[in-house]
């Protein structure tokens, strides 16, 4: 910068402090006017709330009465109402001794034990930045030591398809029955099916049994009248109908010196003291004072820029050493942001990456600098489920080869899932040879398959807790600027224990053309890790092949489903259909992957090898590797009435579990929307024929 340039900086840079030193003296005497001011407002009621003071204000008040995050609404001069997270509560005390008020939730009724919370609220859903919290500051110990601790505890609903025998699980019966609907969902504590369940406090997802699930988190008062463990549910219901306690603690102007502000916390004794924070602006006075002095025209330039520089030097460093230290140390969970946190990480939602039927992806920016994909689920999963299968899963995951979650937010019926961003997007932009400017070398494509079944195999046998994604497919196969795989999505996925091999399933779930088939043909074998594999395996065919497993406007019928086909050339010994420019080595990578897959997508899960055995195939010499049984579509063998034609027909041979010998022959009919009949003639199985490929 040239020096006739430096006098005019000066001069910009004193005209913009003095202005705000101005504004800092102004606002602080303001500020502390009308703190005491409001203190001095006089005191509103309503029903059986007779005082209502500050921090607390009703609707009616003057607008400088109060505070309005404190703000209370009066039904009918009769009923003090709470609006808090969307929800409805009724105040049943406030206690401005130590600072907590005592709410409970408007659809429970004393006296009807029938009567549920309609509105989810546990500590989870109350960040610092809340006027309310679920804990209360107090000093302890010899060192008088200020720690945090609980006034309300959480009770949580939760429904087993069998009975559970555990005295911390009291049922809800006979008060929550088939006559009653305590909640809104359509699945929920009031159905006929299962049993239902209360527990007080917390609960994790590892603790809850494989046929049960959460329908309701609430709070209870810490010290109720439940002195024992041999408690009723009547007790617990009317312990929800004496309400919660939120406390307020924080720091307030108390009478006396205008503008005095107190930090206060609860002693040994249960009484509320508060420690003065009046130091504090008169620090900020006397600083004020100085700039205001003789030396103000000469020391300004240079302080405001060191100042400046000081500033954005340590604020930057500093997130971005919290952020690299929770996400360098293995053993944190993700971090928690607001959602305004992940506004201004999206720039208000600026730039959309893709949307799906979970919601929208936005690209981010930590304020470290670092670039994320922030996934912000709609409305239709507002109940969560998704949402908690990712961050139970995921969170807990540590590996190269599976997506990082960086932090979550859950702030009422909002949900965001925040992700290391992936540079090269999913994988199904690279893979199939239409799409020839993306298409990448079968040495990359055999590095990538590598990666994925790494991936796949940590989540199976890497952590304390078996997981299995149910949804292994190229577009959740992300790619980091050095092309290294990353498994992605968990909404599918489902967490059980190591020892469990077989685990049970409401419903079939996955991608179609990627869906093991005993997801829907049960009589093939249990539901299990396999069935990642295979996903994995048809994923790896399409790899291996450019193109997707399924065309059906192929030139010739035995070309529809290309692992017919490709096994067909192999047994054979024909070459395979490769391209003009690969290298010597690539024709053998490309059979390896093949003959790998088709390991991995057997009918029967027995069949299939696990992903250890997998990765060990890839790894090794293509000369090792033994021809699997045909899996999938065989010749016609036999005739059937009902299924057409002969020719229009294609036959599917499956073993049953129960018998090696016996086989179950499906058909698909060209002339019969592509669906399955079994030998005997019978529509068995009346699905299309992508559900099971």
């Amino acid at each position: 910068m040239g020096s006739d340039q430096r006098p005019l900086l000066s001069a910009r840079l004193i005209f913009m402090f003095i202005p705000c030193l101005v504004l800092v003296l102004f606002f602080q005497t303001n500020r502390a006017q009308d703190l005491n001011h409001r203190h001095y407002c006089p005191p509103s009621s309503c029903g059986n709330i007779p005082k209502i003071i500050y921090p607390f204000r009703l609707r009616t008040d003057p607008p400088g009465c109060g505070s309005r995050r404190y703000e209370l609404s009066c039904e009918n001069n009769v009923t003090t109402v709470l609006h808090l997270y969307s929800g409805k509560y009724y105040v049943q005390s406030i206690n401005y001794n130590n600072y907590t008020i005592r709410v409970v939730d408007s659809n429970v009724e004393k006296g009807n034990c029938s009567s549920l919370p309609r509105y989810p609220l546990t500590s989870y859903n109350i960040s610092y930045r809340d006027p309310y919290s679920t804990d209360i500051l107090r000093k302890i110990g010899r060192n008088k030591q200020i720690v945090s601790l609980p006034i309300s505890q959480p009770v949580i609903f939760f429904k087993c398809e069998i009975p559970v025998n555990s005295s911390d699980c009291i049922p809800t019966t006979p008060c929550i029955n088939t006559t009653m609907s305590g909640f809104s969902s359509s699945s929920d504590l009031s159905s006929p099916n299962g049993y239902s369940y209360a527990k007080i406090g917390s609960k994790s997802a590892s603790e809850l049994k494989d046929s049960c699930r959460i329908e309701l988190m609430t709070m209870m008062r810490l010290r109720g009248t439940l002195e024992n463990r041999n408690v009723s549910y009547k007790a617990i219901h009317n312990e929800l109908a004496n309400g919660f306690e939120l406390s307020w603690l924080q720091c307030f102007a108390k009478k006396g010196k205008p503008g005095s502000i107190h930090k206060c916390y609860t002693d040994d004794s249960d009484r509320v003291r508060c420690s003065s924070c009046d130091d504090y602006w008169g620090l900020i006075d006397a600083a004020c004072a100085m700039f205001l002095g003789g030396r103000l025209v000469l020391g300004i330039p240079c302080v405001i820029s060191l100042l400046i520089y000081k500033w954005r030097k340590r604020h930057l460093s500093m997130y971005h050493n919290i952020e690299e230290f929770l996400q360098t140390n293995k053993n944190l969970m993700p971090i928690r942001y607001s959602y305004s946190d992940i506004r201004k990480m999206t720039r208000v939602f600026k730039q959309k990456l893709g949307e799906g039927g979970f919601g929208c992806v936005y690209k981010g920016k930590l304020r470290s600098g670092r670039l994320v994909a922030i996934k912000v689920l709609g409305k239709s999963k507002a109940n969560g489920e998704d949402f908690i299968n990712e961050v139970a899963t995921i969170g807990r995951i540590h590996h190269v080869n599976v997506v990082h979650l960086v932090g979550f937010c859950v702030e009422g019926s909002k949900r965001a899932l925040v992700y290391d961003f992936m540079f090269n997007g999913s994988l199904d932009k690279y893979i199939y040879f239409q799409e020839e400017n993306n298409s990448l070398d079968y040495k990359k494509l055999y590095e990538i398959s590598l990666g994925v079944a790494r991936g796949v195999e940590y989540l199976h046998r890497g952590c304390n807790m078996q997981i299995l994604h149910f949804d292994i497919k190229p577009h959740n196969i992300l790619l980091d600027e050095n092309f290294v795989p990353k498994v992605s999505d968990f909404g599918l996925a489902r967490l059980c224990p190591l020892e469990k091999s077989i685990v049970s399933l409401t419903a079939a779930r996955g991608t179609m053309g990627y869906m093991a088939p005993e997801l829907f043909y049960r009589n093939i074998g249990g539901v299990s890790y396999k069935a990642d594999v295979y996903s994995f395996g048809m994923l790896l065919m399409e790899m291996a092949s450019g193109r997707k497993n399924l065309n059906a406007v192929a030139e010739h019928t035995s070309q529809i489903y290309f692992p017919s086909w490709v096994y067909d050339k192999i047994i054979e010994g024909n070459d395979l259909q490769m391209e003009d420019a690969m290298t010597e080595e690539e024709p053998k990578i490309r059979k390896k992957m093949i003959i790998v897959a088709l390991w991995c997508i057997q009918m029967k899960p027995s069949k299939r090898p696990s992903m250890n055995k997998v990765i060990q195939m890839l790894e090794g010499e293509i000369e090792s590797l033994q021809m699997p049984p045909k899996p999938f579509l065989c010749p016609e063998q036999k005739s059937v009435e009902d299924v057409g034609e002969a020719s229009n027909s294609k036959c599917s041979t499956i073993p049953s579990e129960d018998d090696d010998n016996e086989e179950t022959c499906l058909f698909l009919n060209s002339n019969n929307n592509n669906k399955f009949v079994d030998v005997k003639g019978k529509l068995k199985v009346h699905i299309s024929f992508l559900l099971i490929v």
